[in-house]
């Protein structure tokens, strides 16, 4: 009743004085009711508007060009009997024959050059993530009280270190080795090579397992730790416990921060285009011991708070008929990096205190080098994964600043593409909550979007480059990744770099039996 009393108005009408009756000389009015056009922009979804704008601008050309066509082929066959349109085609045949089978010869010399010069497809056939046994696990509450027992820290810094955590985003079942809470000295080369061996083989012996394939057929290995880097290497480390074939092209990637496991798969993209019919492994990781500060620098008592343990390991394939199995198939990637820059280059920079505890310093300045990094990286990923019809919007609010200028908010405010339109899963780098905050709003994504970086902050904190694959596991085990389904992984990290990778599920992604999230799953997503 009441919406449709809302669709009425009413009016009121002088009509004039009355001429004759007993209301003679007198004003007289009357009431007219009327119905209301309905208001569009409640009534209508806007969101629907702007879908079937897309659309329009998307297929413009087909919507454009078919029907033309149509008409001229109906029009051209129309004007002559079947008759005559057997004899047309029979007599150009028998005397053009020559003509035609050159033309053959050409296209099927373009067609095959075209294919020959394409970049081989990387195929992602499947990834582990290490979930650390449960006596490494660790609450906010425990963290402190572990850390006043060591005696490796004051009041202050400990009281800084629980406020930090509590405003981090990271939940009570996160993963430290054991040896950081005591009152030994932890950043030792036996003790990274402890944890190294620990979440490396763990990863790996899970990826071996559950893709069916030899260590021995691997022919590449790229292996990324920052911080870490012993000698021999960590590459070299796992060649050797694995009894790997004497050829395999080995890298190892050290000092590139958090957003190393998208440089090491790049790497291993051009090393798989350069060695056809291969196999390829990527190990993303970080050790949490041997980059442990027991000092009293806040800005080096950040890292402390965060970083957790954890180890990716990804097989990649380019051999074609591994199209049936893989999971996904690599689309693009894009990096960015602003070390030219000095306050970027020292964003998040390695170095000595005044007690000579080295550590990992944050800059004031991450947050405001980090969107500027981000903002470079965006930009250029943009034309290579946003609908036209986006791209079009964005250059027209671009052109119409430029040209007409304005002021105030609105007219300052730039355009921001939905991302949304071009990827239906977003694997952000769990670096922290105020970090993933910044962008979802800045990137206008929806809580559900960003729901997988925020639950693994939450379940493993930050585990470095290895992140994003934690979150790529959250949306399996949910069975969110379907046939078609393009999967965008931004990482950011020292140097500064913003790098991008892009996936396209090659089919409906199952519930996985090995998974890090299996034995939580039934408690995810928290509310935060």
């Amino acid at each position: 009743m009441a919406n449709e009393q809302a669709l009425l108005s009413t009016e009121i009408v002088n009509r004039g004085i009355e001429s004759s009756g007993p209301d003679a000389g007198s004003q007289t009015f009357s009431v007219r009711v009327r119905r209301r056009l309905p208001d569009f922009l409640q009534s209508v979804n806007l969101k629907y508007v702007k879908l079937g704008y897309h659309y329009l601008i998307n297929y413009a050309i087909y919507l454009a060009t078919i029907p033309v066509l149509v008409l001229v082929f109906s029009a051209e066959v129309g004007s002559i009997s079947r008759e005559e349109l057997w004899r047309k085609l029979w007599e150009d045949t028998r005397y053009d024959l020559a003509t035609l089978l050159a033309f053959f010869g050409v296209l099927v010399f373009t067609v095959s050059v075209y294919f020959m010069s394409k970049p081989k497809p990387i195929y992602l056939i499947d990834f582990a993530c290490y979930r650390p046994n449960d006596d490494l696990k660790v609450s906010k509450e425990e963290f402190i009280h572990l850390a006043r027992k060591s005696g490796k820290f004051d009041e202050e810094s400990l009281e800084f270190q629980r406020r930090i955590l509590q405003s981090s985003g990271i939940g009570d079942e996160t993963y430290i080795p054991k040896v950081v809470m005591s009152s030994e000295i932890c950043s030792t080369m036996k003790e990274g090579r402890a944890e190294a061996s620990t979440v490396i083989f763990g990863a790996l012996d899970e990826l071996f397992e559950k893709c069916g394939i030899r260590p021995k057929d691997v022919g590449i290995l790229v292996v990324n730790c920052s911080l870490f880097n012993p000698t021999p290497s960590l590459s070299a480390m796992i060649v050797n416990h694995y009894k790997m074939r004497g050829n395999i092209l080995s890298f190892n990637l050290g000092g590139m921060g958090c957003s190393a496991g998208i440089i090491a798969l790049d790497l291993a993209r051009d090393m798989l285009q350069a060695n056809p019919n291969n196999f390829a492994v990527v190990v993303s990781t970080e050790m949490v011991a041997f980059n442990w500060y027991p000092g009293r620098n806040r800005s080096m008592l950040i890292p402390n708070c965060y970083f957790r343990m954890g180890c990716s390991a990804v097989l990649l394939s380019n051999r074609r008929h591994d199209f049936r199995r893989a999971k996904y198939r690599l689309e693009h990637i894009v990096r960015t990096h602003k070390g030219a820059d000095d306050r970027s280059f020292r964003s998040v920079y390695q170095e000595e205190d005044e007690q000579r505890f080295k550590g990992l310093k944050i800059s004031r300045d991450l947050m405001e080098v980090g969107g500027d990094a981000l903002k470079t990286n965006i930009t250029t990923l943009g034309p290579l994964v946003l609908p036209f019809s986006e791209q079009l919007l964005f250059f027209a609010t671009l052109g119409r600043k430029h040209l007409f200028g304005g002021s105030g908010k609105e007219a300052s405010k730039p355009y921001i593409p939905d991302y949304k339109l071009a990827f239906e899963h977003f694997c952000v780098h769990a670096a922290s909550k105020s970090v993933l905050d910044e962008l979802q709003k800045n990137l206008e994504l929806s809580d559900k979007n960003i729901e997988a970086s925020r639950m693994t902050l939450h379940r493993f904190g930050n585990t470095s480059s290895s992140s994003i694959w934690y979150e790529l596991a959250y949306l399996e085990v949910k069975e969110r990744v379907k046939r078609g389904d393009r999967v965008w992984q931004l990482a950011f990290g020292s140097g500064f770099k913003c790098n991008s990778i892009v996936w396209r599920s090659l089919r409906r992604v199952k519930k996985p039996t090995r998974n890090p999230w299996l034995d939580c799953l039934d408690r995810y997503p928290v509310t935060l």
